[in-house]
């Protein structure tokens, strides 16, 4: 899949600097905010791409002595950046969407309709090039959200060209333009959370109740405490707890326990799961260890 989705990064991002060029010209000839504001949303996709492509390449590398955990955070990092750069276009092709509407010009809307096909079909392209690896990997969808919200503003681009081009209502250019940075800045927001949840080590959803009841389903289990659920990477989710035993419960007992807790755990998600095992310690710790806990634990 790696293979596939590296030719797919080469294909968008040709694309893309070819639909960006036409489109500055095209919007220069004509005179179109809402072609010039697509052009530099591409132009943006581009620098994107580019980004999530090299993180991409990134996160394929092995774990060492420096990154014992690996690369794949660098795809994470990637996707935060990527949405906080469409949080700011969005931004300015509202302000500029709203001193259109107070300063019309003269547009072209012949010029404005061709480009703007063209622009429509190689987006589309784009979009559907990036869509099934976009499911999987939130890197990948960074690009794919950047070319979704790019189609969208073709389509509003050909939109307001056939309007501009048959009966001269001209004040849809910037109307598209500012329905299309709405679009965009919620989707960006969406994508931008998504992002800083994972690197703040934020809890994916697991339901802690449920992960507690599976663990002391087993006798063995007497009190699990200070627990951390985190996801990792698009491929891992990670569980890390101190768990309270009988002393007499052997080693090897005990590796048989992990596997039959973690082939549980799976069903919840978890795919990566550490236990610490302690007799008393931390015997009447909650799951989630408060100051006081962490301070008798050090």
């Amino acid at each position: 899949m790696k293979d596939q989705t590296t030719k797919r990064y080469a294909y968008v991002t040709a694309l893309n600097v070819i639909i960006t060029v036409a489109e500055f010209i095209g919007g220069f000839v004509s005179g179109s905010l809402s072609l010039l504001s697509d052009a530099v949303h591409n132009l943006s996709d581009v620098g994107a791409i580019v980004i999530s492509f090299v993180a991409h390449l990134i996160s394929n590398r092995r774990s060492n002595k420096q990154k014992t955990f690996g690369y794949e955070r660098a795809e994470t990092l990637a996707a935060f950046t990527n949405g906080v750069v469409l949080i700011l276009i969005s931004i300015v092709l509202f302000v500029e969407a709203i001193e259109r509407f107070w300063q019309p010009t003269q547009i072209s809307g012949g010029v404005m309709l061709i480009v703007s096909i063209i622009g429509l079909v190689a987006n589309i392209v784009s979009m559907l090039a990036m869509h099934e690896d976009g499911e999987k990997n939130l890197n990948v969808r960074s690009t794919f959200i950047h070319m979704m919200s790019d189609a969208l503003s073709s389509i509003a681009v050909v939109i307001g060209a056939i309007f501009i081009y048959f009966w001269k209502i001209t004040w849809l250019d910037p109307l598209m333009t500012l329905l299309v940075s709405v679009f965009v800045f919620h989707e960006a927001c969406s994508l931008t959370k998504k992002a800083a949840n994972v690197l703040m080590e934020s809890n994916p959803d697991i339901d802690l109740d449920e992960v507690n009841r599976i663990v002391l389903s087993f006798p063995e289990i007497k009190n699990i405490h200070h627990v951390h659920v985190w996801r990792y990477s698009d491929r891992y989710i990670m569980l890390d707890a101190h768990v309270n035993v009988d002393r007499d419960l052997t080693a090897g007992r005990f590796e048989e326990l992990t596997d039959e807790i973690s082939q549980k755990l799976a069903v919840l998600g978890i795919n990566h799961t550490n236990f610490q095992v302690e007799c008393e310690r931390g015997k009447n710790n909650q799951m989630i260890a408060s100051d006081q806990d962490k301070r008798g634990a050090e």
